[in-house]
């Protein structure tokens, strides 16, 4: 079990983007959350096998049809275990 940290950069904020990753992730069997940074990016934190990451991560580069995808930034992690679902999460202030 891995963990990888997104933040995705683009035209990735009310186009769906945020629903897309949750759907992609469950549909995946991954747990972790998304959600919209106010500076206009998308972060995400996802844990499973590093094949499914991987699926992720490669759904991400494209998104959904609205969207477009500028750049991901992904940092490999060990998992931490903590979550049990893949959860929309409200907006944060982190820059």
């Amino acid at each position: 079990m891995e963990r990888v940290h997104l933040t995705i950069t683009g035209r990735v904020q009310g186009v769906w983007y945020r629903a897309g990753t949750q759907g992609e992730a469950i549909r995946l069997g991954l747990v972790g959350w998304v959600r919209n940074l106010r500076d206009g990016r998308v972060e995400a934190v996802a844990e499973g096998p590093r094949p499914s990451l991987e699926a992720l991560l490669a759904w991400c580069r494209r998104g959904p049809d609205l969207a477009w995808v500028e750049d991901v930034d992904a940092d490999w992690q060990p998992a931490s275990g903590e979550f049990r679902a893949f959860e929309v999460r409200p907006t944060s202030d982190r820059r």
